[in-house]
């Protein structure tokens, strides 16, 4: 040490010990808040990972029968309101529960006003979790007290479940140990969260901290960006119930932070209804106006009145069990309020999302692929025979379009047909990749038949959309080039035409009824259809031998027999997919070539009936051989 250093200690030495020890303190401080926040976070990490660990083993353990429930039995409000708070309080999830109800809604199953009573039930059922976590703050000194403890309790509950999940084979045990895991984890996550945050009740920088939450507006959105940040009401309210322990929250600090949690928690939720139609929208929007409508309304009471009276309670030091009761309190109050304002809720977010009559048109079939129902096959099978149907009744629709073009052609028209079809083949590719993604799933036979069904038959009615395609085409042909037919052939053509609309009916109300009776008419007006084309084609080119037509008049007619011929026969493969189901194997070919070489009575009758139906008046040349 040089004299310089040591004449600078002699006289200044004490100050520089207080400035050496000062910074210590000071280093040592910001030590423990980094550790006090990180164990905080790590409790936090904790907690979510054991809520989420439990909710998922209680939806494995339940299987699809939430789902069932909630979709099936909630044709009044109140039975909403009590299934979504029975359901939430079993998953632990409001979020998860309206996500749920969401891809319900947006798959054409729920309408969006029974989604509203699940989705204020679902507030209710997430305030249950705050008193699961009141268990946390169970406390034993000694005895026999001690083993009623969190800490000997978790550990039971732990032991139990690593044996039921590590050497019990049953897949149930299995579920039933990560629930227990689950909440083990859970639990140990809370302790570590109070533990972490319990020194700083002597801290007069938090305290003070803490104060500035009194102020409704900070408290509200302290509550809002938690929530959003966690994405989870039920983190939000164990950790403020964590700082409770410190004894530095009041009441005036917990109530703006609880009101703004609900808020918050409506994040997870928004997000989920991002590529969902209108209607998932606008129940995602429910949940959000709901928690939002409730911290309005009792913002605007609550602070109103205590301008008058000045509530002695708001200085109240709370305690977990009292931010569970008022959590719980709030969120009952605000359904009550908002319950008879179901109509008026459901009225004001069509409102803010307003319907475009084109696109629900487009859509509203393609939105019951919903690949949340992947996992429960009946669920996804009865989506996509509806989205089937759709498809169906579309392309008899294009058809019919197209065949109108021949005798009245308008632009509009044909490009409606253009368009339409272009629909029709969105719906070929996403029911395909469903129906692929569904064959992945473990089902029954029957099941997999149905599918298998679906699978032949979407490539039929896509190709009926197809023809009429080709149909607007040639009547396009025949607007621009003037082409007009003889009077026998016009009276032809329209025989031919009424026998294929009957065909395409025919089809359609079948498939979409899954009727066999109906299905088994369908093969005999087929042949019928086929045996007109022939004639048709034989009469025309007699009307070319003996100059009666043109060649281009010759072209388009020979066009129009092809694709109406094709029509028939793509409605027959649709009829016989729907007979084959019914048996253990799937081959067309050999099934048409049996029902054509041995003909019932009931075949030979249909035909014949079909016969009649659509005879052909013999021409002059056939009345004199005659």
């Amino acid at each position: 040490m040089g004299l310089f250093d040591r004449i600078k200690k002699s006289l200044f030495g004490k100050k520089d010990d207080d400035e050496e020890k000062k910074e210590e303190q000071e280093k040592e401080t910001d030590m423990n808040g980094i550790m006090i926040v990180l164990t905080l976070l790590s409790g936090v990490a904790l907690f979510l990972y054991g809520m989420s660990l439990m909710g998922d083993g209680l939806k494995r353990v339940a299987g699809n029968q939430l789902e069932l429930v909630l979709y099936k039995l909630t044709n009044t409000p109140i039975k909403g309101v009590l299934l979504g708070t029975i359901v939430t309080a079993i998953i632990q999830s409001s979020s998860a529960t309206t996500v749920m109800v969401v891809g319900f809604v947006n798959s054409g199953m729920m309408k969006v006003a029974q989604a509203i009573g699940i989705i204020m039930g679902a507030n209710i059922g997430t305030s249950v979790t705050g008193w699961i976590l009141c268990l946390s703050y169970i406390d034993g000194s000694s005895g026999i007290a001690q083993l009623l403890s969190t800490a000997t309790i978790s550990a039971v509950v732990a032991i139990i479940g690593i044996i039921f999940k590590m050497f019990v084979k049953k897949a149930n045990y299995k579920n039933v140990g990560d629930i227990m895991l689950g909440f083990a984890i859970l639990m140990v996550g809370m302790q570590t969260m109070s533990g972490a945050v319990s020194p700083l009740k002597d801290n007069p920088h938090f305290v003070n901290l803490l104060t500035k939450f009194e102020n409704p507006f900070m408290g509200i959105i302290v509550g809002i960006a938690f929530t959003a940040v966690l994405q989870s009401a039920s983190a939000s309210v164990g950790i403020l119930q964590a700082l409770s322990v410190t004894g530095s929250i009041s009441f005036a600090a917990a109530l703006p932070i609880t009101m703004g949690i609900g808020v918050g928690a409506a994040c997870p939720v928004l997000l989920s209804s991002i590529g969902t139609n209108k209607n998932g929208k606008r129940t995602a929007l429910i949940y959000l106006l709901n928690d939002l409508f409730g911290m309005i309304f009792w913002s605007i009471v609550f602070y109103s009145v205590n301008a008058f009276v000045h509530f002695k309670f708001l200085n109240m030091t709370m305690s977990p069990i009292k931010i569970a009761m008022m959590n719980s309190i709030f969120r009952l109050a605000t359904i009550i309020i908002l319950l008879p304002c179901i109509n008026l809720i459901e009225k004001l977010v069509f409102r803010l999302i307003k319907d475009d009559p084109e696109d629900l048109e487009e859509q509203a079939d393609f939105d019951l692929l919903e690949e949340r129902f992947l996992a429960y096959p009946a669920l996804a099978i009865g989506q996509s025979h509806t989205a089937v149907n759709g498809m169906a009744k579309k392309a008899r629709k294009n058809i019919n379009r197209a065949l109108s073009l021949l005798g009245d052609y308008s632009q509009d028209k044909y490009n409606k047909v253009q368009e339409k079809e272009n629909l029709i083949d969105k719906y070929e590719d996403k029911l395909g990749t469903y129906l692929m993604q569904l064959t992945g799933q473990e089902m029954s036979t029957v099941q997999m038949q149905q599918v298998s069904k679906f699978l032949h038959t979407i490539s039929d009615f896509e190709r009926l959309g197809d023809h009429a395609v080709n149909i607007s085409k040639v009547a396009n042909e025949i607007s621009e080039k003037k082409i007009t037919f003889s009077e026998s052939a016009q009276k032809e053509l329209s025989v031919l035409e009424a026998a294929v609309r009957e065909i395409v009916d025919l089809t359609v109300d079948a498939f979409c009824e899954d009727d066999l009776e109906l299905a088994a008419k369908i093969e005999p007006l087929r042949e019928l259809i086929g045996i007109l084309c022939n004639d048709l084609k034989n009469r025309h080119v007699t009307r070319l031998r003996e100059g009666k037509c043109e060649f281009r008049q010759g072209f388009a007619f020979n066009d129009l027999l092809t694709n109406l011929e094709r029509i028939a026969a793509h409605c027959s493969n649709v009829a016989v997919a729907m007979i084959e189901t019914e048996t253990s194997e799937f081959d067309t070919h050999e099934y048409l070539k049996s029902v054509r070489h041995m003909k019932d009575d009931a075949y030979l009758e249909c035909f014949d009936s079909y016969a009649r139906k659509y005879s052909i008046p013999p021409t002059k040349k056939e009345k004199k051989n005659k």
